[in-house]
């Protein structure tokens, strides 16, 4: 047996590079970071290949380990080098990510120092630290003192930890799921469905209420809602609003939302995952009027906050529910201390092995200043204001509704022919160009273009190549 162990640590040491092959390595890495980040002004917003990244079967997991410049090669071409680009500036599909420079190396520092961030005797300061992340939101949110939550994967997990929470503040049981009801609008993100699907809670009925022709939920019809379930027998329980939808931005009236649900007896849970970051900016702060009446909140830094992928968050003005939803107890960890004020992450969500994903925002906020993330947030709602103005004064195009945060749906309308196929076929050559990236959604059965202005790197100029390249794809398509 020592003579296996002695074999098997001169393999296992492998993996841990001593300094000069730790710096050959950094050194390619910055090298392709730089040749990456130097090449985005000008590299596609989306490349579109037969078969993107099927190249990887020619490199499968092997035994023996490869050169690593020959692994970043095989990154570049069929991981980094196909579909969207999450760093680019053009990028103005869907709700656009980013990738903040600083927060990439907050990424890097938690992942090198792999501090443990689930539970405070472990892992004491990326708690504080977390903790400190959720407590700054919540007070920018307009959330009361001593306000909770969790910092999630992404808003999917987030509104999983949310509805798990107002599920255990109603003292819900099984039995009770097919009469309480669920309120949401037309609008909403289909992810609020599935989390009550993974909870268990597929039973729950769930009105879809309808919203106005500017995509807002319309408070009559909720209260309408309301009390034919309440005449009916049954139990209204969850209102789930939206501060920014996701296919034209709409926000829905939050302050009206925060009234029934207090006379009617419902949990308020705000879908903000893309708008409500905006609320740190004036303007931002006036269209989100009524979010801080939520109960809990979802959003997400890595939208909003220009963090990297990865990054949701739930909030929440309860505390009780929030823990008894995800209590536990294990007899290998040790009691904390009955007077820390600390709240461990494990307390708060189903995740144990939780790495520092606060660093990803911590780090940027610290480096940056609050300051420079409100400009970014103005200039969006700014630039997306901007765009409708052009989109206006453009002959042929239906401009849509007034963006209400930075999301705007258009269409442009052809003299002759199928208006839908006509924009559908425009977003077709552009996606295949790549230069710009944009996507579709239909409202009221109608395709519309969509661009989304939120990305870090989107400025004017980015707005303006887009708006140019669609006039001038429109003309030759017409």
């Amino acid at each position: 047996m020592p003579e296996r162990l002695k074999d098997l640590e001169t393999l296992s040491r492998g993996l841990d590079p001593g300094a000069e092959d730790r710096a050959a390595l950094w050194e390619a890495t910055r090298a392709y970071s730089e040749g990456f980040l130097g090449a985005l002004p000008e590299a596609p917003a989306f490349v579109l290949k037969d078969r993107p990244g099927s190249g990887l079967a020619d490199f499968p997991i092997s035994e023996a380990g490869r050169p690593f410049p020959q692994v970043l090669g095989t990154l570049a071409e069929h991981v980094d080098g196909v579909g969207a680009n999450g760093a680019s500036g053009r990028h103005l599909a869907f709700i656009p990510p980013s990738s903040l420079f600083a927060g990439a190396l907050g990424d890097l520092l938690a992942a090198i120092t792999n501090r443990y961030a689930a539970y405070f005797f472990a892992g004491p300061g990326a708690v504080r630290m977390e903790n400190q992340v959720l407590g700054w939101l919540a007070r920018e949110l307009g959330l009361p003192e001593g306000s909770s939550g969790n910092l999630a994967a992404g808003g999917s997990m987030a509104h999983l930890v949310g509805i798990c929470t107002a599920r255990e503040a109603a003292g819900l049981k099984a039995a009770d799921y097919p009469r309480a009801c669920v309120y949401l609008s037309d609008q909403a993100h289909h992810c609020l469905v599935k989390a009550l699907r993974v909870a268990g809670m597929c039973e729950a009925p769930v009105r879809e209420i309808p919203t106005d022709v500017d995509f807002r939920m319309r408070p009559e019809a909720l209260e309408a809602a309301i009390l034919a379930d309440l005449r009916a027998g049954l139990r209204p329980w969850l209102l789930v609003p939206t501060a920014g939808t996701t296919n034209t931005g709409a926000v829905d009236p939050l302050e009206a939302c925060a009234d029934l649900a207090g006379r009617h007896g419902l949990w308020l849970h705000t879908d903000g995952a893309y708008g409500a970051s905006f609320a740190l900016t004036g303007l931002g702060k006036a269209a989100l009027r009524g979010l801080e009446g939520s109960d809990s909140l979802v959003l997400d830094p890595h939208k909003g906050l220009f963090a990297p992928l990865g990054l949701g968050v739930l909030l929440t003005r309860h505390l009780e529910p929030l823990r008894k939803a995800h209590a536990f107890q294990a007899d290998y960890l040790p009691s904390p201390p009955e007077d820390l004020e600390e709240l461990s992450p494990s307390e708060t969500t189903l995740e144990f092995s939780k790495h520092a994903r606060a660093l990803r925002l911590w780090l940027p906020l610290q480096l940056h200043g609050v300051a420079a993330f409100r400009a970014a947030l103005e200039e969006k709602l700014l630039l997306a204001r901007y765009a409708h103005q052009r989109l206006q004064a453009m002959p042929g195009v239906d401009p849509g509704p007034v963006p209400q945060l930075s999301v705007l749906a258009f269409r442009f309308l052809p003299r002759a022919g199928d208006a839908d196929a006509f924009n559908q076929a425009l977003l077709q050559r552009l996606t295949a160009q790549g230069r710009v990236f944009l996507s579709g959604t239909k409202l009221n059965g109608a395709f519309h273009l969509r661009l989304a202005i939120l990305a870090a790197r989107t400025h004017k100029d980015q707005v303006d190549e887009a708006l140019e390249r669609l006039q001038s794809e429109a003309a030759k398509l017409a």
